[in-house]
């Protein structure tokens, strides 16, 4: 059996093209979990993921890492830094906005390994505590977030325009 060595690195320029694969990826993941609420990936959506990550490359408030086997980059994980935030009453934090493992290495340990140095990462910034919001229907995921400390503390929820106003119902309107 041959071993294949995981590297967690930093992103560079030239990952832009497996970010925005990977990045793509993730908008499918969410608009097949709930398409009103996420937006659907495009023929354009690859270039423009990989071209917005690539604008956070090296930005002081960023992290983002990839994690490389065999010279082929297979997860990604993207967080910041923010400042006290009165819209979500939350102080200061590290915050993980994605991470994503090519659906073809699930289940080998990359999404543990890039969480893993993600937090790291935030933490040797002097971040006092790590956040993320993730889909209601990842249940992998939130497995995962779980194991690693996370706890539940807000959720999210989205309701169309199209739904009768409050106190009404399809069947009798204006009620």
């Amino acid at each position: 059996m041959t071993l294949h060595t995981l590297t967690i690195r930093p992103a560079g320029s030239s990952d832009l093209p497996a970010l925005g694969r990977l990045g793509a990826l993730l908008v499918r993941l969410h608009h097949d979990f709930d398409p009103e609420r996420f937006i659907a990936a495009t023929d354009e959506t690859e270039r423009a993921y990989g071209s917005w990550l690539g604008g956070r490359i090296g930005a002081p408030d960023a992290v983002i890492l990839v994690a490389e086997r065999d010279g082929e980059v297979v997860g990604y994980a993207y967080g910041g830094i923010e400042g006290t935030d009165y819209l979500t009453l939350r102080g200061p934090a590290g915050v993980l906005y994605d991470l994503m493992v090519d659906p073809d290495h699930r289940g080998e340990g990359v999404g543990r390994a890039l969480l893993k140095a993600a937090l790291s990462a935030l933490e040797a910034r002097g971040t006092p505590r790590a956040v993320l919001v993730t889909a209601h229907r990842n249940v992998s995921a939130q497995r995962l977030f779980v194991r690693a400390g996370f706890r539940p503390t807000m959720v999210e929820m989205t309701r169309e325009t199209e739904v009768p106003p409050l106190g009404t119902s399809p069947a009798s309107p204006g009620l």
